[in-house]
């Protein structure tokens, strides 16, 4: 049997994909067999995937993965929690990435990151946290596992992860709130991995990444699974990622420690990629976590306020 929350979360899907279905066979009524229905079209029905709740300006989202495929058949969705600031906008838009836990059978919880969602709020930004498939409310299995050590594919399972980053980005840049082309991913761990690989496809919009401790292939502390493939990933992102991006590490990451965030950095920069690496000093019990804890904010929060003011963003 189920656990009642996995239950609730499936009966919770069930209704939405019927809602959307009924909203597809009306706008296919009204269009005719000939009408185009994109992701660009659905947020006109954000309020229907849009659960207000949480904190004043939360917004629970249901984020197609795939364009719908018929009636009745709408395709996979993204459990994600928008937050925006107050007024009409078009607001510049914030992809705030979670990481991957050691464990590949744990489903986690719904992140929303909500001091660090906030700050971004107050220099103006939309920010949008979504869920990867098999995590959270979101639809599917993980689709982004590398396989077994020690021959792991970790570039390909960037590139998985980016589909579901890229899919939630281009989904929140199309509302009418939000301006497309002042768009900055923010990912931590496997969401700064999954980002730069996102970042690499040059998707439209996407001005800047801010990459805290990202990396993938963690087994224990100060152990990874395969360390030369993990350089090796990130070289090859940075043959064709053409934005500025900003790399945040602490000198006591347990996952990704400052020798490996070094060697990756370079060989990002040796493929092309403008990246600047800063390791900030000793953070808790752990340094992995400087971006996932509120009181690490004040860590990193001029560093980024400095990015972002080379982006043309305002700071608080």
């Amino acid at each position: 049997m189920a656990p009642l929350g996995l239950a609730r979360s499936r009966a919770r899907d069930a209704r939405h994909r019927r809602a959307l279905a009924a909203l597809l066979a009306v706008v296919l009524a009204a269009g005719g067999p000939s009408l185009a229905v994109s992701a660009a079209t659905l947020p006109v029905a954000a309020s229907l995937f849009g659960i207000a709740g949480g904190a004043p300006g939360e917004e629970i989202l249901r984020i197609p993965v795939n364009e719908p495929r018929g009636f009745g058949n709408p395709g996979a969705f993204l459990e994600a929690t928008l937050f925006r600031p107050p007024g009409a906008g078009p607001f510049p838009l914030a992809v705030l990435s979670h990481g991957s836990p050691r464990e590949p059978d744990r489903r986690v919880g719904r992140q929303r990151f909500e001091p660090q969602s906030r700050w971004f709020v107050a220099r103006g930004f939309a920010v949008v946290v979504p869920m990867r498939r098999g995590y959270a409310g979101s639809d599917g299995e993980r689709a982004e596992g590398y396989g077994g050590c020690p021959e792991p594919d970790f570039r390909r399972a960037g590139l998985e992860a980016a589909k579901d980053i890229g899919a939630a980005t281009r989904f929140v840049a199309a509302r009418p709130d939000v301006d497309p082309g002042r768009i900055v991913l923010v990912g931590h761990s496997a969401g700064g991995f999954g980002s730069l690989a996102l970042a690499s496809q040059r998707p439209a919009g996407v001005l800047g990444v801010v990459n805290f401790a990202g990396g993938r292939g963690s087994v224990a502390s100060g152990e990874n699974c395969a360390p030369r493939r993990l350089v090796e990933a990130m070289g090859s992102y940075g043959r064709t990622t053409a934005v500025p991006t900003l790399w945040l590490y602490a000198e006591n990451d347990l996952f990704f420690g400052p020798s490996l965030a070094r060697e990756m950095h370079a060989a990002f920069r040796r493929g092309g990629g403008a990246a600047e690496l800063l390791v900030l000093p000793s953070f808790g019990s752990d340094g992995h976590h400087l971006f996932t804890l509120d009181t690490g904010i004040p860590h990193w929060a001029p560093a980024v306020d400095r990015f972002l003011a080379t982006l043309g963003f305002r700071s608080a």
